[in-house]
């Protein structure tokens, strides 16, 4: 699969949901979509599932458009967070509808997911508990093996081990029948080992886009004596800072390698470094207004 998006747009009333989106995915692997809550990731996710038209900008697949085209949304499965499924329709009525719909479709392994997540089949929608509803969004998108996977905070209502049983299965299936999955999350700690690309959305616009082993490699933890890390981090790209009892600690971004002796030298996990990244940027824009 390859998906181009230039200079795309979504406008809701005054509100710019998605401002001049350029982003290009290709080839089977598994990408972390992250955001804070209205950062456009939504928005973005159900365009590229043809839920709805873009404003202005292109989407394509294959290079064909998305919108209103069968032929590649029978491709894309989407599990949004909620709002999935028709509240009168019992779990293997939604089973059916799913199987005529994705020509992938594994009716055996629907049923051995049903077992795992112990859904009874005969259940109405209306009647499961918020995680026996995200357990059937995930039943649905694995089982669908549709090229284009993308699950939106599937996990909602899942204890723990449920989260982790779901993982798990992700990868399984992922490596079982490779194709391209988009995974948003907000709990980054418990998947980033699962990402090959993460993309960074901060105010409806691409914040960041890498290859998960490059962005590990162009961050750094630095911790020494205040004045010497002072000189050190003067014309870098500095995220974070901070100084206890004279040690000051800074985390710099866009930086290969640090050899400096002087220096304690460390990484952050991927959620550090996300949150940093979205708090500088914060900083930026209230400066600039």
């Amino acid at each position: 699969m390859n998906i181009e998006v230039s200079k795309l747009k979504k406008v809701y009333g005054k509100k710019e949901a998605l401002k001049d989106i350029n982003l290009h995915l290709s080839g089977n692997k598994i990408i972390g979509l992250l955001g804070k809550n209205g950062a456009g990731k939504t928005t973005f996710m159900r365009i590229l599932a043809g839920h709805f038209r873009q404003s202005k900008g292109d989407i394509q697949i294959n290079e064909q458009p998305v919108f209103n085209n069968y032929e590649q949304t029978k491709d894309i499965c989407f599990i949004m967070e909620s709002n999935n499924f028709y509240e009168k329709f019992s779990v293997q009525e939604i089973l059916t509808i799913s199987s005529k719909f994705y020509p992938n479709w594994d009716e055996s392994y629907a049923n051995k997911l049903l077992d795992i997540f112990q859904l009874n089949a005969k259940q109405k929608i209306k009647t499961l508990s918020k995680g026996m509803y995200s357990a059937l969004g995930i039943i649905i998108g694995l089982s669908s093996n549709a090229p284009i996977t993308i699950f939106d905070e599937p996990y909602i209502g899942l204890d723990a081990s449920n989260r982790s049983t779901f993982y798990d299965l992700l990868l399984q299936s992922y490596q079982q029948n490779p194709r391209l999955i988009i995974l948003s999350t907000h709990l980054i700690d418990e998947v980033s080992k699962l990402f090959e690309e993460v993309i960074i959305f901060h105010e409806g616009s691409v914040m960041l886009h890498e290859l998960s082993e490059e962005l590990e490699k162009k961050h750094a933890i630095i911790k020494g004596r205040k004045e010497e890390i002072d000189q050190y981090i003067k014309n870098r790209h500095v995220i974070h800072e901070s100084t206890i009892l004279g040690q000051k600690t800074a985390v710099l971004f866009d930086e290969e390698k640090i050899d400096d002796k002087r220096f304690e030298v460390s990484k952050l996990n991927l959620q550090e470094l996300f949150v940093y990244l979205t708090k500088e940027r914060m900083r930026e824009i209230v400066h600039s207004n």
